[in-house]
């Protein structure tokens, strides 16, 4: 159920809620599993409630956007058969093994 409040929602959960949760997730609870959903989702919605008291004042969001990405540049690397076969873990007749897969 929600009541409206003078600074937003709050949610007052009920089994019933936890029930057609459960149905839209295609899971089946027992009466304890409800119970003890109902009072871990009554934990939370207290905690978003502690949340809503906070006064933040006058904030200023810096929302501006800009590019975070470098420029591409080329970077000599030094990359050769020798090379790779010394870091790779196993290999075989100048093959690298992997695990099988299927």
């Amino acid at each position: 159920m929600i009541r409206g409040g003078w600074r937003g929602y709050t949610f007052v959960m009920e089994i019933k809620d936890v029930e057609a949760l459960a149905e839209l997730a295609r899971i089946e609870l027992s009466e304890e599993e409800k119970k003890k959903i109902l009072a871990d989702m009554g934990s939370i919605l207290e905690y978003v409630k502690d949340i809503e008291k906070v006064e933040v004042g006058n904030i200023k969001l810096d929302d501006q956007r800009y590019n975070v990405w470098r420029e591409d540049e080329a970077r000599p690397r030094e990359f050769s058969r020798d090379l790779i076969l010394k870091q790779f873990p196993d290999s075989q007749d100048g093959f690298l093994k992997v695990k099988k897969i299927l």
